[in-house]
């Protein structure tokens, strides 16, 4: 009798020590799912946020480079052909982006060589905007926005 009766009290004893041990394992798993949930929704936010803002700057290029390609389209000289195929690549990258692969392996380089052909356009078209008559209201407008 002596003998199960200390047996039952080292269960009991191994009991207590085994649960700071069980609480600990159990607050863990509950720790990691909930830190893993809750980094899924913060990552799936900011991802959206910064997918728009990059959409946002995308398209505001190609809107910079499709009305100058619209306003350069009736002059002919030389000059401005250049500035239109300038734009055509310009144009071009802006299409080729993948919009719909954010695992796409380039993606950095890829818009960072989209913000370097607008800023060169930007530059290139500086002198072309101070040409643009005050009569063309709407035009200035919208360029003096660039």
């Amino acid at each position: 009798m002596a003998a199960s009766a200390a047996s039952a009290s080292s269960d009991m004893f191994d009991e207590i020590v085994m649960a700071e041990e069980r609480f600990h394992g159990e607050g863990y798993q509950e720790g990691y799912a909930e830190g893993s949930h809750v980094g899924v929704v913060e990552g799936r936010r900011y991802g959206s946020l910064h997918g728009a803002r990059i959409g946002s700057e995308i398209g505001c290029y190609l809107g910079f480079a499709l009305t100058w390609q619209c306003l350069l389209q009736k002059c002919t000289d030389e000059k401005n052909s250049k500035k239109i195929k300038a734009l055509d690549s310009l144009i071009g990258m802006i299409q080729k982006f993948p919009y719909e692969d954010p695992t796409y392996d380039k993606l950095q380089e890829d818009l960072e060589k989209i913000r370097g052909k607008f800023k060169q356009m930007k530059i290139n078209m500086d002198d072309q905007r101070r040409n643009i008559k005050r009569t063309d209201n709407w035009k200035s407008v919208y360029l003096l926005l660039f």
